[in-house]
């Protein structure tokens, strides 16, 4: 039996893909619980209208994240920290500059830093973060004595 998987599956594939199973489990598991369908012209063809809508939804999402990132090579992100002989107390970590971007309005989960250990040096740092798939942008981050 051939049928186009709706959802993942563990150990047989992915959403969206074309799999041949055995007729009691895919009627009985697959089928029954919504997570397949049994293969059809019908069925092929909605799913390629899927993948054409998921490509389309993809290439969008990739030239915002683009923006994105042309808008943060803008940006420099000040932090004044207190510090003793050049020393500093305390450190900026990726929590600190998600809220500092969310006041600027850009909203980057923190997770999505890729530099995650916390600052704890003056000067300027480049911070990488990832935006999208493949596309990373940087943050200019610089500890200033306060």
């Amino acid at each position: 039996m051939r049928v186009i998987l709706l959802a993942d599956v563990a150990k047989l594939g992915k959403k969206g893909e074309i799999k041949d199973v055995a007729d009691g489990y895919g009627r009985n598991f697959l089928i029954a619980r919504g997570l397949a369908v049994l293969e059809s012209e019908g069925s092929k063809k909605v799913l390629a209208k899927q993948n054409e809508e998921a490509k389309k939804l993809d290439e969008q999402n990739r030239q915002e994240a683009l923006k994105l990132k042309e808008e943060l090579e803008t940006k420099t992100l000040i932090f004044p920290v207190k510090s003793k002989e050049g020393r500093v107390s305390g450190s900026v970590s990726t929590k600190q500059i998600e809220e500092a971007l969310k006041k600027q309005g850009i909203v980057i989960d923190k997770r999505k830093i890729k530099d995650s250990e916390p600052l704890n040096t003056l000067g300027t740092f480049d911070i990488k973060v990832e935006l999208y798939k493949d596309v990373i942008g940087n943050i200019k981050v610089r500890l200033v004595e306060e």
